[in-house]
C-alpha cells in the first residue's frame, strides 16, 4: 500500500497555545483532533503526521517553536 504525504505549514490564529486551531482534512474538510505522530525537526522545529479517519488522507505540518527565556 503506497502512502500519500503532504507537507502543510500551520500558522497560530492566536499566541495562547490552548487557543489554537486543529487543522482539518485537505481532501474532505473533516476535523483532525490528535496527531498520529511527532517529530523534532530541529530546535526550533517540530513535524506532526496527521492521518485522517475519515478519508485516510495523510499530511505532516510543521511548527515553529519559540524559546521563552526564564529569569529566576
Amino acid at each position: 500500500m503506497s502512502a500519500v504525504a503532504e507537507v502543510l505549514s500551520t500558522v497560530a490564529q492566536t499566541r495562547d497555545p490552548r487557543c489554537s486551531e486543529l487543522p482539518t482534512c485537505p481532501v474532505c474538510a473533516d476535523s483532525m483532533v490528535a496527531a498520529e505522530a511527532s517529530a523534532y525537526v530541529s530546535d526550533h522545529m517540530i513535524s506532526y503526521l496527521w492521518t485522517c479517519d475519515n478519508c485516510g488522507y495523510g499530511f505532516v505540518t510543521k511548527h515553529a517553536v519559540k524559546h521563552r527565556i526564564v529569569c529566576n
